[in-house]
């Protein structure tokens, strides 16, 4: 005799399998540094308002990514990258905006949603600036951000650019690889003056995109002493984020499980 089927009782879910890792959808590639990560920094896992996935990539140091052009790393990059997806990362996202160089093959190679680079905020902050006005971009390496990284961020080659190479600590803390430790206030100091630099060199300066992914401690600071909208890897994951998690309002389901 064949039993009714059973209804699960009201209210249940059910769970579904099928990852190793579960409410943390974005995965963060990481270069293999040892200075000081502030909230703030892409790397303080308190700097995020939600769960992320890390995966430091071997032998990415910053000087190879930044001063180097990332050359023969790519390989390394997209297995990390596979690894974080296999985890369970619905999305790749990185941190250093140098990377912008493989955004296309890192997105054709992992088959989810990526975003390399801040820099690829460009073309959206521009859109909503009045007519005259341009963006400027704020780089930790002016002088080896080539136009090979801004095309592949959709970044105009005449964009504004101006570096922290000329100042007393961001650079040779992140960069050159002086010291593990950080002088917070020298660093932000080098920020203030590039962005300086910036609009003194390009009055029509009307928004600012930070490509480092170690600058957004220091973004309110930079706001406040030029007055000019400020965006950041901060802004662009949150915004990225947003579409992979919505926002469930009165009266709707909850994200499912997972």
């Amino acid at each position: 005799m064949m039993r009714p089927a059973m209804n699960p009782p009201a209210g249940s879910a059910i769970a579904r399998g099928g990852k190793a890792v579960y409410g943390a959808p974005l995965g963060i590639l990481m270069l293999e540094a040892r200075f000081a990560r502030i909230p703030g920094d892409m790397g303080n896992g308190r700097t995020w308002p939600f769960p992320v996935l890390y995966r430091v990539v071997p032998g990415a140091s910053p000087e190879k990514v930044v001063l180097d052009g990332a050359r023969g790393l790519l390989p390394d990059f997209i297995a990390a990258a596979q690894d974080l997806v296999r985890l369970g990362a619905e999305a790749i996202t990185t941190n250093c905006g140098f990377l912008s160089l493989f955004q296309q093959q890192l997105a054709a190679a992992v088959g989810v949603p990526v975003a390399t680079s801040a820099l690829l905020q460009v073309p959206w902050v521009q859109s909503l600036l009045p007519p005259g006005q341009r963006v400027g971009v704020l780089t930790v390496s002016a002088r080896t951000l080539t136009p090979a990284h801004l095309s592949a961020a959709g970044v105009p080659l005449d964009t504004p650019i101006a570096g922290t190479e000329g100042g007393r600590e961001f650079f040779r803390v992140l960069i050159e690889a002086e010291k593990d430790d950080l002088d917070i206030a020298l660093a932000e100091q080098d920020i203030i003056d590039a962005g300086r630099a910036l609009v003194s060199g390009a009055p029509e300066v009307g928004a600012i995109v930070l490509e480092c992914t170690n600058m957004p401690p220091y973004a309110a600071a930079l706001r406040r002493q030029l007055g000019l909208p400020v965006y950041d890897i901060y802004s662009m994951v949150n915004w990225f984020h947003a579409g992979l998690r919505p926002r469930a309002f009165s009266g709707q389901s909850p994200w499912p499980i997972p």
